[in-house]
């Protein structure tokens, strides 16, 4: 199949899964076209079966605001007709969908026809989504759409209770490469950061207020209290400044490291013994599943798809949101002994199978036949 896929080529969850997922059918022999506006972040060099179209909004002193949903749907035309493409599947609902239908009804009247999948990624449904001067074009887009995913059981309940929509969602949950080799922490490294008899807990977002990151110090301070630890902080945003002065105030600034944005996370998912997720909400939840994959136990709130992907007792505990005292409980008692470590890490990488990218992608496969069968 030829498919294009329609992007935010940033950090975010809903550019990673799109690309990695881009890069996944390549390999299986499909043609992708990536089309957005820079180079996705986690795309890398040359690849086989991959090319990329750059979305470019012209300067133009009448508008005030750059018309980049009208230059998208333009764009998608043109590699529509230009590299014969059978399918659209783009990521997020605003400007993404309404920009397909756009391109869609073009392409009809010139005698081509295209359809598309919208796949519903979180906050274009839970936050953005539910502003009502958007409500009216994502709700006509989804029920426009010739299919529709959402990444949780979670996030279909949202929309079907936020838009009034009888079209059928399908659930193609996120998904990781989930190593085959040996999970052995680098001690070398890890020793950086932690003594081998102190506990190395991490967290990674991009430090908004819906990932709680006060929880994550407050947690921390609660388990260090009881048993010597570090924390590992990766990412950044406007709520770092805050986490650096409670750092601060709580005099745990030996014992806490702030890392920054890193591309590849993994490199510091493998020497924690412990991945603390306390947001408010979240959709899916893949940064828990990307430390689940390497073996690192999840603490977490109990939110949204949270508990679909992070199961209570098995690869990590859950509590409910703003429970911090319950956390640090549930981080002391995996961290107990090296047996229930041990055990969870063991379990965190069997949950994450569940989610491994092969079973994941053969999903969408089977959703772009039906879609191309019924066009």
């Amino acid at each position: 199949m030829k498919i294009g896929i329609v992007l935010y080529p940033t950090y975010g969850g809903s550019g990673v899964v799109a690309t990695e997922l881009g890069k996944a059918l390549a390999l299986k022999g499909h043609e992708i076209h990536f089309i957005t506006y820079s180079h996705p972040v986690r795309l890398g060099a040359f690849t086989e079966n991959i090319q990329y179209h750059e979305v470019r909004v012209s300067d133009y002193p009448l508008f005030e605001y750059e018309p980049y949903e009208t230059v998208l749907a333009s764009k998608m035309v043109d590699v529509v007709k230009h590299e014969g493409l059978d399918l659209l599947h783009v990521h997020y609902a605003i400007p993404h969908a309404s920009a397909a239908f756009m391109a869609r009804q073009i392409l009809k009247s010139q005698g081509v026809f295209v359809p598309f999948v919208t796949t519903l990624h979180g906050t274009d449904i839970t936050l953005v989504g539910k502003d009502p001067s958007f409500e009216p074009v994502i709700t006509f887009c989804l029920n426009e759409s010739d299919a529709v995913t959402t990444v949780s059981e979670s996030l279909k309940k949202d929309t079907y209770k936020h838009f009034d929509t009888s079209k059928e969602i399908h659930v193609i949950p996120n998904f990781i490469p989930v190593p085959e080799e040996d999970n052995e922490i680098d001690l070398e490294v890890r020793r950086r950061y932690a003594k081998d008899d102190e506990p190395l807990l991490c967290h990674i977002s991009n430090f908004r207020k819906v990932k709680r990151v006060e929880d994550v110090m407050k947690i921390f301070a609660k388990v260090h209290a009881t048993k010597k630890s570090n924390l590992l902080l990766v990412g950044d945003g406007p709520e770092r400044f805050k986490m650096e002065e409670m750092c601060r105030e709580l005099d745990l600034c030996d014992h806490v490291k702030f890392l920054g944005k890193i591309q590849d996370t993994r490199l510091v998912l493998r020497i924690a013994d412990l991945f603390l997720l306390p947001s408010e909400t979240e959709s899916f939840g893949l940064a828990a599943l990307e430390a689940m994959a390497v073996g690192v136990p999840v603490i977490s709130s109990n939110t949204g798809g949270i508990p679909e992907v992070n199961k209570h007792g098995v690869s990590g505990l859950l509590s409910d949101v703003g429970d911090v005292e319950d956390m640090a409980k549930n981080a002391l008692e995996i961290l107990s002994s090296k047996e229930s470590l041990a055990t969870y890490r063991k379990n965190a990488i069997l949950t994450a199978k569940a989610f491994d990218i092969d079973k994941i992608v053969s999903e969408y496969e089977l959703l772009y036949m039906q879609v191309l069968r019924s066009a």
